[in-house]
């Protein structure tokens, strides 16, 4: 591309779009790259304030700022994902679906370190709902080098770095325990909770048990729900370590091993995490601030276990620095800091 004096570029093709900022009315662009300029466009491209335009001149090492937010784009753009027009080197990407944003941040990170381009997205591993924005796309110069664009490609590979992932439809299975429900001496509050959260992602509770605090008989009740074909359990109360709260040694009894029994999350800290056998069933036992809490280390996991993510120990120690929910007034999760450690 090559600078002019406005005043001598009639006949000249734009190589970037000139916009027009009036306050309170617009702001888009009022010459668009590829234009060609004609005399009666001068005044108006002085009343913008180009005295001097960019008009196009082709560099076959050289790439626009569209053709170079294109290359970003389809680096970025996965599964479940749209794509807004190109405007100014800029381009937008959407969910199609509901489930969970996937991205690779490394690559992300890497990709950002190149300079004169950048990639913004919101947070990995949360919810997002078909159509809402997902990141965007920016070249920052008018032209940028084709050999930084092919590098970046490269270093991207052959599998996009965004994705969303749908939520599976799961048959969902729960174990209410506690002598104070089992026998009758106080309503159970916390099963509708559990099921309101669990439908809310498009699963659906098939089978319900309650039992007092005995592990074995909390065992019995869990093998049940499994043997009824549940893909996840959940087990709501005696989740602290009180040595009459038999919750986490049922749960351990049947799965066997534990992901983790904890975690630097509050509301949250006594939550508990195992699979069951080969098909790495979910069980869960859920702390009382499930219940309670408008917002909890629950909320945090059950979206990505609906995708079928299986998280491991390091997953719950990043969640330390955001683990702390304010208990806002007006709740905007995820849409906040809660759960985003890293």
């Amino acid at each position: 591309m090559k600078l002019m004096r406005t005043e001598d570029a009639v006949g000249q093709i734009l190589c970037h779009d000139v916009t027009q900022i009036i306050r309170g009315v617009t702001k888009d662009a009022r010459f668009r790259k590829g234009h060609i300029v004609t005399e009666e466009d001068i005044p108006v491209l002085l009343s913008l304030g180009k005295d001097h335009i960019y008009i196009w001149e082709n560099d076959e090492t050289m790439m626009h700022e569209n053709e170079a937010a294109e290359v970003l784009c389809a680096i970025c753009k996965g599964e479940n994902m749209s794509r807004g027009n190109v405007k100014e080197g800029k381009i937008e990407l959407f969910a199609e679906c509901d489930g969970v944003l996937r991205i690779n941040r490394d690559k992300l990170r890497a990709i950002n370190s190149f300079g004169e381009m950048m990639i913004a997205s919101r947070h990995g591993d949360f919810e997002v709902k078909a159509g809402d924005k997902l990141a965007g796309t920016r070249v920052v110069p008018l032209v940028i080098e084709k050999e930084k664009m092919e590098k970046a490609k490269e270093l991207a590979g052959d599998e996009p770095i965004m994705k969303v992932e749908p939520f599976r439809h799961l048959k969902v299975g729960i174990v209410t325990t506690g002598n104070e429900v089992f026998y009758g001496r106080i309503e159970d509050k916390f099963t509708p909770v559990v099921k309101d959260k669990v439908e809310y992602f498009g699963s659906e509770v098939i089978g319900h048990k309650v039992t007092d605090d005995n592990n074995e008989n909390i065992e019995r009740c869990i093998r049940e729900l499994l043997d009824e074909g549940c893909d996840m359990i959940l087990c709501t109360g005696g989740m602290s370590v009180d040595p009459d709260d038999k919750t986490p040694l049922a749960i351990r009894n049947v799965a066997g091993e534990v992901v983790t029994y904890g975690a630097p999350v509050l509301p949250g800290a006594m939550f508990l995490l195992a699979y069951f056998g080969d098909k790495k069933i979910p069980i869960m036992g859920l702390p009382g601030c499930v219940m309670y809490a408008r917002r909890s280390i629950f909320d945090i996991v059950l979206p990505r276990v609906l995708t079928g993510e299986i998280l491991n120990k390091t997953d719950f120690d990043i969640l330390g620095e955001g683990g702390l929910c304010l208990g806002c007034e007006v709740c905007t999760f995820p849409a906040c800091g809660f759960g985003k450690g890293r």
